[in-house]
């Protein structure tokens, strides 16, 4: 079988390149052409255009690269800087995985089936002799696994450097760059948020907050990856925004392991940060919430009551509680009690009426016993959440809950089934229908065949495919419900309004990318930027 492993490893890339070289955003206008010149030989038989290198070549800078990235929205985050990063260097993203020449994987060590899609995904890339660079969680929590040895990664923390990673490989190293940024011995919140990017939708911006959590769940393997709570500064977050809606885009997701933790470790907190940004909302963009744990957002109710009653921003939160049983939350090491959840529940039902809140609940916990999940089913009957992900018990290596005594797999998928079907069984839509709403139209539907909008409350609303509505909030009157989405139809004589203040960038166009230089421009030679245009990443 060929190997996609290289014939030398290095154990850190700072080996071939130094602190002090120059970042990829810095090298966009200082890149030259790099071609080959063959020297002319008398005989035509060994002619070559000079403008073309050589099939040999192995010049980083020219190859086709497909991407793929699992889980959360902090990991598309990731993975579109990384396409931006690379586009803007030079490198063609391709979604054509056959056709390039290095898969950049970029993973979710959330649960069992996640990371097995990443294995099978390095397998066939190294039976189709692909150069692989490795990101996301599995491999910055366990770079040492058999199967990722000889294989060259970027850690979580590190993707402003994914251009020297990729470069590398390319030349047939393997580099591992797993450490933590960090100013004055003290760790920041990540990459910079200014590096380019390559939206995957150009009208959502997608903002990692802050990395990691103050939580120690006994089940969780993402702590092990994205470490201790670290925030980006409230200052650096709106530049960001701002930049955003100058580019077109008017939704904005505030994304991280635990929004609710935003601010501790720099002496402030999550409404600090809502505040400033609403001010920069321009009127009709809209700012969606990440998830936040419950300890977090108890000591916040009243604040995050007003802020989510403000007209640019959805009434939508997701708050896992994971189990209804506090002996199994104690086991999990959750530091709330199921009191603690329905005290947030109920206190922002009342105070923002029509509030959409989303939770997540793990079936067959190690210890849950019957009774323990049949409270958990009570929880979903008193409350009927409309937006409810239910995940089957994976035990993660490395962690307490794998060490525990484990329920047996055919007990896991029952309770999984049984609760499965209580969420199924209501409509969480149907008196919604006959109401007047304005959505705003963000994206197009799975089956191509209707564009998907959002009311107030980040309910799904599908309305015609009209390429006037993209972008735009619009009114519309609803006429039928699903599980999980309504169906709009435009009111004919209403407003469409455009919130954003500047037209979107094209699908796969990079973002970020500085003016070019003076000279350049009265040269013509405008180097970076050649593959605007071109597709994005595949992040399914």
């Amino acid at each position: 079988m060929p190997s996609a492993s290289c014939d030398s490893l290095l154990d850190d890339i700072e080996d071939i390149v130094s602190q002090e070289d120059l970042k990829p955003q810095d090298r966009h206008f200082s890149r030259k052409h790099v071609v080959p010149k063959v020297r002319k030989r008398n005989t035509q038989k060994y002619l070559q255009d000079e403008n073309s290198p050589p099939s040999n070549s192995t010049i980083p800078g020219i190859q086709k690269i497909w991407m793929r990235t699992w889980g959360c929205s902090h990991n598309n985050s990731d993975g579109e800087y990384m396409a931006g990063q690379l586009a803007a260097y030079g490198y063609e993203i391709t979604e054509n995985a056959s056709d390039a020449d290095l898969w950049l994987l970029n993973s979710c060590t959330v649960k069992n089936p996640a990371e097995d899609h990443f294995r099978n995904s390095i397998k066939k890339a190294q039976e189709e002799n692909k150069k692989i660079v490795l990101a996301g969680c599995v491999p910055q929590a366990q770079p040492r696994q058999d199967y990722l040895k000889g294989l060259s990664i970027i850690g979580v923390q590190q993707i402003d450097r994914v251009v020297e990673v990729v470069e590398e490989t390319i030349k047939g190293h393997s580099v591992r760059l797993l450490g933590q940024k960090k100013n004055n011995g003290k760790r920041l919140g990540g990459a910079p948020l200014d590096l380019p990017k390559i939206r995957k939708n150009p009208l959502i911006e997608i903002i990692s907050i802050n990395t990691g959590c103050l939580n120690a769940c006994t089940y969780c393997k993402t702590k092990h990856a994205r470490g201790n709570l670290a925030s980006y500064p409230i200052d650096e977050l709106v530049d960001r925004a701002k930049q955003s809606f100058q580019e077109g885009v008017c939704e904005i997701w505030l994304t991280s392991e635990d929004t609710g933790a935003y601010g501790r470790d720099i002496g402030t907190n999550l409404p600090a940060l809502l505040w400033k940004l609403v001010e920069v909302i321009p009127r009709g963009a809209m700012l969606r919430l990440g998830m936040t744990n419950p300890p977090y957002i108890l000591e916040h109710l009243e604040e995050m009551g007003k802020i989510l009653n403000h007209p640019r921003v959805y009434a939508f939160l997701h708050i896992p509680v994971q189990s209804a049983s506090d002996s199994v939350l104690t086991e999990m090491r959750r530091e709330y009690c199921v009191a603690d959840f329905k005290r947030v529940v109920d206190f922002l039902r009342e105070k923002v009426p029509g509030i959409t809140l989303a939770t997540d609940i793990i079936c067959g916990f190690p210890g849950e016993t019957d009774q323990d999940f049949q409270e958990t089913v009570k929880l979903v009957e008193e409350y009927k959440f409309p937006s409810l992900f239910i995940n089957q018990f994976y035990p993660r290596p490395g962690t307490p809950a794998a060490k525990m005594a484990q329920i047996p797999a055919q007990v896991k998928k029952q309770r999984t089934k049984d609760l499965s079907r209580v969420f199924h069984s209501y409509s969480p839509y149907d008196h919604k229908i006959g109401e007047r709403q304005q959505v705003l139209v963000t994206e197009e539907s799975f089956d191509s065949k209707f564009y998907v909008a959002h009311n107030r409350f980040y309910e799904q609303v599908l309305v015609p495919k009209d390429p006037t509505f993209m972008g735009k909030m619009i009114e519309v009157d609803i006429y039928e419900s699903g599980k999980h989405f309504m169906k709009g139809q435009p009111v004919s004589d209403a407003r469409v309004y455009t919130p954003s203040i500047s037209k979107p960038l094209a699908k796969g166009e990079v973002s970020g990318l500085p003016e070019p230089p003076y000279c350049e421009l009265l040269c013509g030679e405008t180097h970076i930027g050649r593959n605007r245009g071109r597709p994005p990443a595949d992040s399914s």
